[in-house]
């Protein structure tokens, strides 16, 4: 077990709270903001019933023993021995917490960043390069086991392995990359995923419910069982190199933005918390999409524990 202090208390943070709890860790948990640390007990409480419900924790766990809320960044991060940094993606804000944590973190802790596209590492002060790594998370992370690990050019690699260790303890799938990809793997194939739908939606050829049926009953079966890699080696790489050459598809262009996102921004239409995104999702309490979001989800991951995807070696 090991004390670990999480900054940010928002979509990921208190979520992150729950997974290092659940994985026997004494966390915790502060936010800049009253309103966001208030009403994460709530949020995690609600994420805890939901996995109880499935059979994936304990419904009597102690939540409130194992995550504290604390005020300050001072009595967060004392004796912490993890420090997991999860604040708005803003190279400002998070250069001047790292500075701050450089003065309130103890000598041997360790920084894990969960920034998704921001090459943290020229931000952080000299004294704490060598105990800093990317841990970067998936929504919700008490459902989805990825975890993206990555050091910096002075990372001392102890700290890496103790990380992954950490992490794989709770069950999760950290990979482990040797150097800084902005975007990692997943959120790269999501970002051309993106700029490929959007691209067609401005362009007025589909529609979302067309997009998201094309996935569900195109891509989505066969995603889990064979990805994308294993899946080309069903296929044929003969099949595969000729779709390459052929050169029939054309990416769209690199996107900064979409007329089809910024109309429905200036609506007002921000997705499932106002009721309207993309899609209109009723007088449905966002509480209560998110969980069923998440019921479904546990079924799945549930069904694939006993599926388990086909993987070969790879080749030397």
């Amino acid at each position: 077990m090991s004390n670990v202090a999480i900054i940010g208390a928002g979509t990921m943070g208190h979520a992150l709270a729950l997974v290092f709890a659940l994985g026997g860790h004494q966390v915790r948990l502060t936010d800049s903001n009253p309103a966001t640390l208030a009403r994460a007990p709530s949020l995690m409480a609600t994420a805890l019933e939901t996995l109880a419900e499935a059979g994936e924790a304990d419904p009597a766990f102690g939540l409130g023993q194992a995550v504290r809320l604390c005020d300050t960044l001072e009595a967060t991060v004392q004796g912490a021995e993890v420090v997991v940094e999860a604040i708005i993606e803003k190279e400002d804000a998070k250069r001047v917490l790292f500075a701050r944590l450089g003065t309130l973190m103890g000598p041997t802790a360790i920084l894990a960043s969960n920034t998704s596209q921001l090459d943290i590492f020229p931000l952080v002060p000299d004294a704490l390069q060598r105990r800093t790594l990317i841990a970067h998370w998936y929504t919700p992370p008490y459902l989805v086991d990825l975890v993206d690990v990555v050091g910096g050019k002075q990372t001392d690699p102890a700290a890496i392995e103790t990380v992954r260790a950490m992490l794989a303890a709770m069950g999760k799938a950290p990979i482990v990359f040797g150097k800084f990809v902005p975007g990692y793997v997943a959120n790269r194939i999501q970002a051309a995923i993106a700029a490929e739908v959007f691209s067609l939606l401005d362009a007025g050829m589909v529609t979302p419910e067309e997009v998201d049926l094309s996935v569900i009953h195109g891509l989505a079966l066969r995603l889990p069982v064979l990805a994308v890699m294993a899946k080309a080696d069903f296929t044929g790489l003969p099949l595969v190199n000729m779709a390459l050459t052929n050169g029939s598809y054309v990416a769209p262009p690199p996107m900064n933005r979409s007329e089809t996102l910024e109309k429905l921004l200036a609506q007002g239409h921000t997705g499932v918390m106002a009721g309207k995104g993309l899609f209109d999702w009723g007088d449905t309490r966002p509480e209560d999409l998110f969980r069923e979001r998440d019921r479904r989800l546990l079924k799945l991951k549930q069904a694939l524990r006993d599926i388990k995807p086909m993987m070969g070696k790879t080749q030397p």
